[in-house]
């Protein structure tokens, strides 16, 4: 799973998970925007990115980059709307985008697809700019000694969206160590 929010300034968190068994979906990602409530108003929505399979650095920023696109796509993108999309290898990201309307409270939709063109376009200027990154969070995702049961979940900072400059992730080995910990596993590293 991914989990996203875009933050002060342009950042946006994510939360990415991982379905290991994909049930043969020709889908490589899902990702989904859940809106902020009352009480979380000065934040923006929250974005859950779920990869199938196994996770790789080309579909782990395909699926980031369909968060990042579906933000600048559609006539609302407020802070109230609720997107879903499934994201494939050969057609893009497909789904809708769903809100009220401020004035009459009706339930609003709008269809969004991205291009893949688009999204390999954004995918690649993630992998230039934080390609390492994105390399060590799929391989962390992989890893084999996850605690069992747990869910496979990491959450990562990028920002500012605009431009898709200077994305910042979470400390990659303080989520692995907290994992670690939480099953009463402990690591010594040397070097790094």
């Amino acid at each position: 799973m991914m989990q996203a929010v875009l933050t002060q300034e342009g950042e946006m968190d994510v939360l990415v998970m991982l379905e290991e068994s994909p049930d043969h979906s020709p889908v490589l990602a899902h990702v989904n925007s859940l809106p902020t409530t009352t009480l979380q108003s000065e934040r923006s929505p929250r974005e859950v990115v779920t990869l199938y399979g196994v996770p790789d650095a080309e579909s782990l920023a395909l699926a980031l980059a369909a968060a990042v696109e579906s933000h600048r796509t559609g006539e609302h993108n407020g802070r109230a709307a609720i997107r879903h999309l499934g994201v494939w290898a050969e057609r893009g990201a497909v789904g809708d985008t769903a809100w009220r309307d401020d004035v009459t409270g009706q339930l609003m939709t709008q269809d969004v697809e991205i291009p893949l063109e688009t999204l390999r376009a954004t995918a690649g200027m993630l992998l230039v700019e934080c390609g390492q990154l994105i390399r060590r969070l799929a391989a962390g995702l992989a890893m084999p000694d996850w605690p069992e049961g747990a869910r496979r979940a990491i959450t990562v900072t990028i920002g500012p969206i605009v431009g898709l400059t200077a994305p910042v992730f979470a400390p990659f080995e303080a989520v692995l160590e907290q994992i670690r910990e939480a099953d009463a596993l402990a690591f010594e590293y040397e070097g790094d």
